[in-house]
């Protein structure tokens, strides 16, 4: 999984967002460290949907444009939790093995 994918899951999993809300969450989560540009989250979005990880909530009309929200299905939120899991263990064991590095365990 893509960090611009994890990290739109990880955007979805409190709300239901329309596209700019997502962009702009994405950006909060990450430390402004990822600025999605439109053309990336839609394409992002488009493959996250593709695969059922989210799906479209609603569509409203907001000062003559119009916004269409994305919530997280349940195969997304199991597919984001498996690759958090998948994330941490690994930052884990790096950490672990600098740790042995820094008291001499490794070469």
């Amino acid at each position: 999984m893509t960090e611009p994918a994890f990290l739109v899951l990880t955007a979805l999993v409190d709300e239901p967002r329309h596209g700019y809300g997502i962009a702009q969450e994405v950006e909060r989560l990450s430390g402004g460290r990822v600025q999605l540009k439109i053309g990336t989250l839609y394409g992002v979005l488009d493959r996250l949907a593709a695969d059922a990880l989210v799906e479209p909530d609603r569509e409203e009309v907001r000062q003559g444009r119009l916004r269409r929200y994305y919530r997280l299905t349940d195969e997304g939120a199991r597919a984001l939790e498996e690759e958090a899991v998948r994330l941490a263990d690994n930052a884990h064991r790096a950490v672990e093995r600098l740790r042995l590095r820094q008291v001499g365990g490794l070469a």
